[in-house]
């Protein structure tokens, strides 16, 4: 079988791998995609070297159908269509408080570990969610980042009616803003590219330029009731508590390595909130399915290409290069 290797220093290479039996507890996969994100082409850029091992396979965001389960797994056959929860939660601690999907101990599956860019995968049973009869697996492939957008809404505490801005119209932010739409609110889209405000406007979101954006023109000058930072940027976060209103809620999604200035003076003036939001929970998962099975997100337009396995290397290398694009999928099968 076939599997991309991370080596380190940025450097990927495709070889043979042999299938892994599962052990007690776990389940081996037939991997059918896996999507590539941002946190991979992080590691792709040797920004993770210190924590990868190496060398490794990586990649999380997959979709599959069971092959083989281990002593003990019950619930699941071989045939099955599922995703995977990539969090390893195996050793809780006092300090986690319960939340488990952020603990200190906490491993992520295909960064501490071994991950999907591979035909064959074996994982704990526990992190399987099973997908619903007929759902295409390349759709499927998106339920690992849309579980990231609806664990953000869920967090935002998004009602119907209300307005959410989302600084950031990358894959996550615009599966936010497709997730908050489903939830009845009403959304904004703050993104300086043009080519992804084309693509929210064609997913029939408003989508502005940053400086382009006036809140409380658009919201009878109420403001946002939640606001989502996904920019990951210094003037991102300075609009994020702009925009909101009174009493509203700030969800910082993006993450920021190094510490950025925030208006502390709207935090007090209009008594906001600010969350964040990290990965997600078994209940995100749920969600995620549930709209990948019942609803037209138009999420098929996310994806931009459809690669085989064997250009993985190459993929990082044109990303790295500045290739243009939402969300690759990987065809682990091809």
């Amino acid at each position: 079988m076939t599997a991309v290797y991370y080596e380190g220093g940025g450097t990927f290479t495709v070889g043979s791998s042999e299938p892994v039996p599962p052990g007690p507890g776990e389940v081996r996969l037939d991997v059918a995609y896996c999507g590539v994100c941002g946190t991979d082409l992080h590691i792709a850029h040797g920004a993770m070297d210190q924590r990868v091992p190496t060398p490794m396979v990586i990649g999380h965001e997959m979709s599959g159908t069971v092959a083989e389960v281990g002593d003990g797994v019950e619930g699941f056959r071989p045939g099955d269509a599922v995703v995977v929860r990539p969090l390893d939660t195996r050793e809780p601690t006092p300090a986690d408080r319960g939340f488990s999907h952020i603990g200190r101990k906490l491993k992520f599956i295909g960064i501490d570990s071994p991950g999907a860019l591979q035909a064959s995968w074996t994982v704990p049973a526990f992190t399987l969610h099973r997908l619903p009869p007929g759902l295409d697996l390349r759709l499927a492939a998106l339920a690992e980042p849309l579980a990231v957008a609806c664990h953000d809404v869920r967090r935002g505490e998004v009602a119907a009616g209300e307005t959410a801005v989302v600084i950031g119209g990358g894959p996550i932010g615009t599966l936010i803003a497709l997730v908050a739409r489903a939830r009845g609110a009403r959304v904004l889209i703050v993104e300086p590219d043009e080519t992804r405000r084309g693509l929210a406007a064609d997913l029939g979101i408003a989508a502005y330029e940053p400086d382009e954006l006036d809140v409380l023109a658009e919201t009878d000058g109420v403001g946002a009731e939640v606001v989502f930072e996904v920019s990951g940027s210094a003037p991102g976060i300075l609009a994020a508590t702009k925009h909101a209103a009174i009493r509203g809620r700030v969800v910082v999604v993006a993450i920021f390595p190094e510490p950025k200035p925030v208006a502390l003076f709207d935090l007090f003036w209009k008594e906001l909130d600010v969350r964040g939001a990290r990965v997600y929970e078994p209940e995100d998962f749920d969600a995620a399915i549930e709209l990948l099975g019942a609803t037209s997100l138009g999420l098929e337009r996310i994806i931009t290409a459809v690669e085989p396995l064997q250009r993985v290397p190459d993929i990082f290398a044109e990303l790295s290069s500045g290739r243009p694009a939402m969300k690759i999928l990987v065809d682990c099968r091809a």
